[in-house]
């Protein structure tokens, strides 16, 4: 059994039922924290030309986790910055955007799970086509899955000053709306890496 299909089977098994976006828990967690529950000063570097200020406006919140990716999950990332950039929107939209992708599906483009989901989100940031996200084939979609979170979050005043977690919330409506700051840190080092070359 390949390993995609292994991890999106544990992923089902694990109960991946997303309720317009109802959130799986870390795979692999590394703390960060302080213990204290406090944020913490982004550790990203300005090598890249991106401005580590924008990235994280106020230090991540909470305990960090981190996966590693495959080169599927790093094409999605790449695919989410190149969206981010054609919608005309910034580097923190694209840490919001790929925060999201980590929380909801590990930035796997997720199919149907069958039996195991009962709903019908699919894609990146398991958007659902009964809700009016798009078809299945939009949002399985990376650019398409993309461009609807961002519409979405361009309709939430003030995301730009958001928590991470605040403005995913906003848009997804997750049943574990604190989840999606665990990612924050992660999110905003695979920006720092990919952006001038997305």
């Amino acid at each position: 059994m390949n390993t995609t299909i292994l991890r999106k089977s544990v992923l089902g098994i694990a109960g991946l039922a997303f309720a317009g976006g109802l959130a799986a828990g870390p795979l692999n967690h590394i703390t960060t924290d302080t213990g204290t529950g406090e944020a913490r000063p982004v550790a990203t570097t300005q090598s890249s030309g991106v401005d580590a200020g924008k990235l994280i406006p106020h230090g991540v919140q909470g305990a960090q986790s981190r996966i590693d990716l495959d080169p599927e999950q790093t094409a999605n990332v790449k695919a989410i910055i190149a969206a981010t950039k054609k919608a005309g929107l910034d580097e923190r939209a694209a840490v919001i955007s790929i925060g999201t992708a980590l929380q909801e599906s590990k930035l796997e483009n997720l199919g149907h799970l069958g039996d195991r989901n009962d709903h019908d989100s699919l894609g990146l940031f398991q958007q659902r086509p009964s809700s009016g996200w798009g078809s299945p084939e939009q949002i399985t979609d990376p650019e398409y899955a993309t461009t609807a979170f961002l519409k979405g979050l361009r309709q939430v005043d003030g995301w730009q000053n958001m928590a991470l977690t605040d403005a995913a919330q906003t848009v997804q409506v997750s049943a574990y709306p604190d989840a999606y700051a665990q990612w924050e840190q992660q999110a905003a080092d695979l920006v720092t890496q990919h952006w001038n070359n997305s």
